[in-house]
This record gives structure tokens, C-alpha cells and sequence, in this order.
């Protein structure tokens, strides 16, 4: 018996069914309908022989939907409608008894949070194993040196070593981001009915416990239309993927053949369909390229939600593809990406052919100006400038400067000559940079052991 005088126009079908894609939460669904059967038996709500053919039922459920031999029907609108439908054609009328005490408002997002936290918690372990590939490749190249950018324009040397480990504490902190996402996601809405509570003395507590929430959702209005936990990992994805696609930026810069910086792994790369010589970094691309799409979830579902009043509405719908495509595209990504970094070979007469440039060193002379000349720095900068125009200039470097040129632009300067000469010596550019952080081999080393101390700890 139904309310409706017609039936559904088709193409509303169409719309309002979820089924194509929420599919994938029947693990989920499954281990919510197991605690609260076995609940509903502890409080005496059903039978224990209840309790026992919806456990039974239950189990083939799983060996159907996990040998993917399970039937869906064409009116089965979502995968919590379809394993009731399923369920109760195994075990008879008792099926229906699963549903006493919730509503399909508390058991979708039951569901949905039991599989933010799952994927929350994959998404710190693909981040930690980038992590420790990064940080074994920054060991095995801890005194590569390599420039330094700013505005993509050579600004200062760095160590390779201390550049690879800038994405190691990025990557910790979206760690750290997913963490939050998996804690936001730990509060049991099931039990909070279509929005007000259920009329039956329920023990929340006892399902939080079997399904591994840490607390049950104090308050039944927010427990069904709450999704903010849905934000909190769609925004450490999108963090996540932004730091992939400056990382897969790089790659793509540093195998080129302008810059010759690396060779990417073949395992990780496409050639073309015409050119047969090309070796193209389409992964570090699509690194580049994956990214909006994943802060564009956050914005739409942020729009989902925006001014939506309380309490359950169909519009929560929306918040499934925007999610799963987001898991989807982060975890393949996060994959890739440690690919690359595992299998990357890094060209150190390149490198230090393009670091040896002594450009890079201007820095080093204004703060010898500062240091042993007493110049204020801002004054030691117009110095330095004016020398590197010279040498620019007259097509020289910076060390074929003659002693009286040096005089031309700073007396005290070219008193102290052997000392310009000596901080143009390309490692001590290097280890010049002593300060916490910094790039000089003892700073680097210290960021190693930093390094292994966080991906020890627990986040």
C-alpha cells in the first residue's frame, strides 16, 4: 500500500536512485546491520532466534555481494533498500525486523562515516609509505647539490636531499589532516531515527563500541544531517592533492630536456603515438591535472550543504560521488606518486652543472658585506647588484672580477678580496647556510633524523 495515486515518472527513478554508486558501501551497511541486530537482541527488542536468521541471512548477503553474484532489482533505489529487499527474501518476513529502531537517515550516514573513516585512515598509510620513500631518497642524495628556485629563475643552491624533504613535511602535515578526518568521522550516528530519536531503549553505546566509533553522536538532529566529516577529508584530499601537483610539476620540469635534472621510471611514463623517441611523464601530468578536480568535490559538496536547513534532505545524496571520487582519484595518486619518487634516477653532473652558477651566490657576498664590512644589508644588496651587472655586462662571472672592479663598487669590499674570491667557491654556498632549517649537510642531516623520529611516532 503506498500514499502515491501514480506511480514514478522514470526519469525520476533516474534522479533519485543512488544505487550506481553507493553500491560500493555494502561492507559498510552489512557491519552496521550486524551491530544492530545483535543490539536489538541485548535490549530484548527482537529474539535471539531474530537475532540469529538475521545474522545467518546476513552472512550470505556477504558471500553474494562478495563474489559479486548478488541480484539487484530494478526498484532497488540504494544498496540499504537492496539488502533489505535481498535479506528478507533469504530469511522471510524477519528481514523486516532489522529496520526496528532506525531509519534509513541514520543508517546511510552510518555507513558513510564508517567509510570516510576506513578511507581516512588508507589515506595516512599511501601518505606515510610517500613519506619514507621520499625520505630514503633524500639519504641516498644527501649532498647532491642542485638550485634552488624562486619565480622558476635560479636563486640559491640547495641540496637535492633538502629539497626532496620540503615535500616529506608537506606530506606530514596532510597525514596529520587525514588523521583529523578519521577522529571527525568517529561519532555513531545510528540510533538517532529520522531526526528525533527512536522509541525504543536503545544501547547506542554497545554499537559504537562493535563498529569502532569512539563516542555516539550526542545530539540525533545533528547525527543525520551532519556531514561535516565528509568536508574534513574532501579538504585534506584537496591539500593533499594540491602538494601532488606541485610535486608532479617538478617532475615533469626536472625531466626535460631543457632542465635534464632526472630520468623518470619507464614503469611511470608514455610515449607518443607518432614521435618514437619520446618518453613523455604523463603521470607526473595527471598528478598536475588531478588536483582541481579534487578541490572542486570540496567547493561542489561545500555548495551541497550551504543553507541547507535541518534536518535530512535529499540533497545529502550528493554527498557519495562527490566523496568516492575523491577517495578514487587521491589513493591512485598517492600510488603514483611514490612510484615515481621510488623509481626516479637523478642526474648529479647535471645537477651541479646548472648549481654551479655563481649567480647563485650573490646572496653569500651581501652577507659578507654585512658580516665583515659592517654594511647594512640593504646597502651590501645595491653592492652586489651593481657587481652582477657589471659581470653581466662584460659576459664574465662574478670570480673574473678584478680586485679594482670590486674597489669601483665597494672599497671595503676589495679589501677584503680573498674572502669575495673564497665565498664564491661553489661549496661553500652550500654549507654557508647553517641556520635550523637550513641546507648545509649538518641542518640536512638533523632534518634526516627529525624526519625518522616523525614517521616513528603516531599522529
Amino acid at each position: 500500500m503506498s500514499r502515491f495515486h501514480e506511480p514514478q515518472h522514470p526519469d525520476f527513478q533516474r534522479l533519485n536512485a543512488s544505487i550506481g554508486f553507493d553500491k560500493r558501501l555494502w561492507p559498510q551497511d552489512l557491519a552496521g546491520s550486524r551491530a544492530h541486530a545483535r543490539m536489538l537482541a541485548a535490549r530484548q527488542i527482537i529474539s535471539s532466534a531474530d537475532r540469529d536468521a538475521l545474522l545467518k541471512g546476513l552472512d550470505v548477503l556477504e558471500r553474494e555481494l562478495a563474489q559479486d553474484c548478488f541480484r539487484f532489482d530494478q526498484d532497488d533505489e540504494d544498496i540499504h533498500m537492496a539488502i533489505e529487499r535481498r535479506l528478507t527474501e533469504i530469511v522471510g518476513a524477519v528481514g523486516g525486523r532489522l529496520h526496528t529502531a532506525r531509519s534509513r537517515n541514520d543508517q546511510v550516514v552510518t555507513d558513510l562515516a564508517l567509510y570516510t573513516r576506513e578511507r581516512a585512515i588508507a589515506a595516512q598509510g599511501a601518505v606515510r609509505e610517500l613519506m619514507q620513500a621520499l625520505l630514503t631518497r633524500a639519504e641516498e642524495h644527501l649532498e647532491w647539490p642542485m638550485p634552488g628556485y624562486t619565480h622558476l629563475q635560479r636563486a640559491q643552491p640547495v641540496y637535492l636531499s633538502h629539497h626532496l624533504l620540503a615535500y616529506f613535511w608537506m606530506f606530514l602535515r596532510d597525514q596529520e589532516r587525514f588523521a583529523f578526518a578519521a577522529r571527525q568521522a568517529g561519532r555513531l550516528p545510528l540510533g538517532a531515527g529520522a531526526l528525533g530519536g527512536v522509541n525504543f531503549d536503545t544501547d547506542r553505546e554497545m554499537v559504537a563500541h562493535e563498529l569502532g566509533f569512539t563516542e555516539v553522536a550526542p545530539n540525533s538532529i545533528d547525527a543525520v544531517s551532519g556531514r561535516d566529516f565528509v568536508l574534513d577529508y574532501l579538504a585534506a584530499a584537496a591539500t593533499c592533492a594540491t602538494h601532488l601537483s606541485r610535486l608532479g610539476a617538478e617532475l615533469v620540469l626536472w625531466s626535460s630536456s631543457e632542465f635534464g635534472f632526472c630520468e623518470l621510471p619507464d614503469a611511470w611514463s608514455a610515449g607518443s603515438s607518432i614521435m618514437p623517441q619520446k618518453k613523455n611523464p604523463d603521470a607526473a601530468e595527471l598528478l598536475r591535472a588531478k588536483a582541481p578536480r579534487v578541490v572542486g568535490h570540496l567547493a561542489a559538496f561545500h555548495g551541497v550543504l550551504h543553507a541547507l536547513p535541518l534536518t535530512y534532505n535529499k540533497d545529502l545524496q550528493e554527498d557519495k560521488e562527490h566523496l568516492f571520487d575523491a577517495v578514487d582519484t587521491i589513493e591512485l595518486a598517492l600510488a603514483a606518486a611514490r612510484g615515481m619518487i621510488v623509481g626516479v634516477s637523478f642526474h648529479r653532473e647535471r645537477l651541479a652543472e646548472a648549481s654551479a652558477d655563481e649567480m647563485l651566490a650573490a646572496t653569500d657576498i651581501a652577507d659578507l658585506l654585512v658580516a665583515r664590512c659592517d654594511l647594512p644589508f640593504r646597502e651590501a644588496h645595491g653592492v652586489v647588484a651593481g657587481l652582477v651587472r657589471t659581470a653581466v655586462d662584460s659576459g664574465r662571472t662574478l670570480s673574473q672580477l678584478k680586485p679594482q672592479e670590486l674597489a669601483e663598487h665597494s672599497p671595503a669590499l676589495a679589501e677584503r678580496s680573498e674572502e669575495y674570491y673564497d665565498a664564491l667557491r661553489h661549496q661553500s654556498w652550500l654549507e654557508s647556510k647553517i641556520s635550523a632549517g637550513g641546507t648545509s649537510t649538518a641542518r640536512v642531516r638533523e632534518q634526516i633524523e627529525a624526519a625518522k623520529d616523525a614517521l616513528a611516532g603516531e599522529v
